[in-house]
């Protein structure tokens, strides 16, 4: 969806507050629960805001909605790393 790609460049420029921002707007769109690209990148901007629980379940969304191998080892990978973090810095 433009609504997510809309986000992504707003994250680049406003930073990811602004990303989720925009993000919310469309939230209600049902068909948005079922899209992957929307968890993932909802997880990705959660991670930078420091939201690593919230992540992590955005992560898992968009892990149990993609049926590509690779994409879900990514996926994973990036989460994993959430993880990492989290346990650094407690």
């Amino acid at each position: 969806m433009v609504a997510v790609n809309r986000a992504l460049a707003v994250a680049e420029l406003q930073g990811p507050g602004a990303a989720l921002d925009a993000l919310q707007e469309v939230a209600a769109d049902a068909r948005l629960t079922e899209y992957q690209p929307y968890w993932a990148a909802r997880a990705e901007l959660l991670a930078r805001t420091g939201a690593h629980d919230e992540a992590r379940r955005a992560y898992e969304i968009a892990i149990g909605l993609d049926r590509d191998p690779a994409v879900r080892r990514f996926l994973q990978r990036r989460q994993a790393t959430l993880s990492s973090a989290m346990q650094l810095g407690s």
